[in-house]
């Protein structure tokens, strides 16, 4: 065994002490397990890494794989109200609403009846080449156009705080002037004291921080819509789950990948099929990540938010069950509302909260989260008590997070200076978050030329990424590219 090799988020004997997180979360009874685990010498779950500093002991590493095949056998009580399969889910959905899906009547996870051409629309050869932006734009991008811009600005601006506690982005903020957060963060005229006992984060300071930022830097929370874009490219909206899987292992690095993304691509490199590959030894099911790919989803549908939600669920299913599905399935179905250039932001979250089930703790989460903002004026009022509910919840967990998100939409009402800020002043997983409400608060806006210069004039219109072929592109482009892809059958 290679003791200086750890790699986040697939060590067994990480993944253990997270899987039991989860079964306390949904209900199950993995006592008897953990008591094993314990007395074994296992350790709990990495509070924010990726990865326990030090490897197991093989022994050890062998029970991390037993136990974690024992804890998926037991069932969830929470089954019943938060269901992964799609007719389960639309069942459960009383204001689910109608849809213009062009195919309502094939199973989501069937096959494509034709598989596409090479060299044909369906399955360009390769992605659009790359460039700063020429002014592709059209009247009917624009609002693709400021959504794009919103993502990656909202996104910027979380990552220097990302992992940070709540009290310590506070801190940061305060020491340098900005707070309430209105603006970048910054690193000038911080208190030697402060930046110790708070550092950034260490991959991301360099290219996040105020005086630093050259362009977008590469985030997964860009990565993955430029990935469902070439996805929508390739296959149309008629894509399967095993499609995605296919995609991602021809033009995904694997690196690029963290949580329930890392584990179910190790499952597809190790022959497992989807959906298996979101359950399989896959403790970050009901995390985040489905959640931060869905925005092409919904930016493709306008108007559509059933649509949407159903391109949204054959995604997420290859990485994440339940309520992890449920947050893809919100966001898109919130954007594909928003984009119709005639919805508020409040209309377009109770479209995001039609397609959940009312009784799953998602939507729970998310109407607290609504609640909690219409009846607080001080929005780090709303943020405490939210971090009070949810406190519990790993940082990167879609529940928190979603309650987060629709609070902090909900208090800016639109304003999207607003939304990016409260959303990354809540904490938790802030780049994700501010990327998510960035998104939507861009899309109402709905003119790139509506969103503050000082947010989107340090992007240079120029966006890094490791996706094949899309290194260098414009924003401008991007929403032409996606504007496309909206208006193909």
């Amino acid at each position: 065994m290679t003791a200086g090799l750890r790699l986040t988020w697939v060590q067994p004997e990480d993944l253990i002490g997270h899987e039991l997180r989860q079964a306390r979360e949904d209900g199950r009874d993995a006592s008897r397990i953990r008591d094993r685990w314990v007395d074994a010498g296992g350790r709990v779950a990495p509070p924010r890494a990726g990865a326990s500093p030090t490897a197991a002991s093989p022994a050890l590493r062998d029970l991390a794989h037993e136990l974690l095949d024992e804890l998926a056998l037991i069932p969830s009580p929470l089954a019943h109200d938060e269901p992964t399969e799609l007719a389960a889910i639309v069942a459960a959905c009383p204001a689910w609403p109608a849809t213009r899906d062009p195919y309502p009547g094939r199973a989501d996870d069937a096959p494509a009846s034709t598989p596409p051409a090479p060299g044909s629309r369906e399955a360009p050869s390769s992605a659009p080449a790359a460039g700063t932006g020429t002014g592709t734009g059209t009247e009917e991008s624009h609002p693709l156009h400021a959504a794009w811009l919103g993502r990656a600005v909202g996104c910027l601006l979380g990552k220097p705080v990302e992992k940070l506690p709540l009290h310590a982005i506070r801190d940061l903020a305060r020491a340098t002037g900005n707070w309430p957060l209105h603006t970048w963060f910054t690193a000038k005229g911080l208190p030697a004291e402060l930046a110790a006992a708070h550092p950034w984060n260490r991959r991301s300071a360099a290219t996040s921080l105020a005086e630093n930022i050259d362009g977008m830097p590469e985030d997964d929370d860009l990565n993955f819509p430029l990935v469902n874009l070439l996805l929508l490219q390739r296959h149309g909206r008629n894509f399967t789950t095993a499609q995605v899987g296919r995609l991602w292992l021809d033009e995904l690095p694997a690196g690029r990948t963290f949580t329930a993304e890392r584990v179910a691509y190790r499952n597809l490199l190790c022959g497992v099929e989807p959906p298996l590959t979101a359950h399989h030894r896959n403790p970050f099911r009901e995390w985040i990540g489905a959640a931060i790919r869905a925005d092409i989803h919904g930016w493709t549908h306008p108007g559509d938010p059933a649509a949407a939600a159903r391109q949204a669920y054959r995604d997420a299913t290859l990485t994440h069950t339940a309520n992890g599905v449920y947050g893809a399935m919100f966001v898109a179905a919130a954007l594909a509302t928003a984009a119709t250039r005639t919805a508020d932001v409040h209309d377009a979250l109770s479209a995001g909260l039609s397609v959940v089930p009312p009784h799953s703790r998602l939507a729970r989460a998310v109407r607290l989260g609504i609640e909690t903002a219409r009846t607080e004026r001080d929005f780090a009022q709303v943020a405490d008590r939210l971090h009070a509910a949810y406190g519990t919840y790993h940082w990167v967990h879609v529940i928190p997070n979603a309650a987060l998100l629709a609070a902090a939409l909900t208090h800016a009402d639109g304003d999207f200076t607003a939304s990016i800020c409260r959303a990354v002043s809540g904490g938790w997983d802030t780049d994700s978050n501010g990327a998510t409400a960035g998104s939507l608060a861009g899309l109402i806006a709905g003119h790139p030329d509506a969103l503050p210069d000082r947010w989107t004039a340090p992007l240079k219109n120029r966006l890094a990424t490791s996706v094949t072929g899309f290194d260098g592109i414009g924003f401008d482009t991007l929403a032409h590219l996606t504007h496309q892809e909206a208006l193909r059958p």
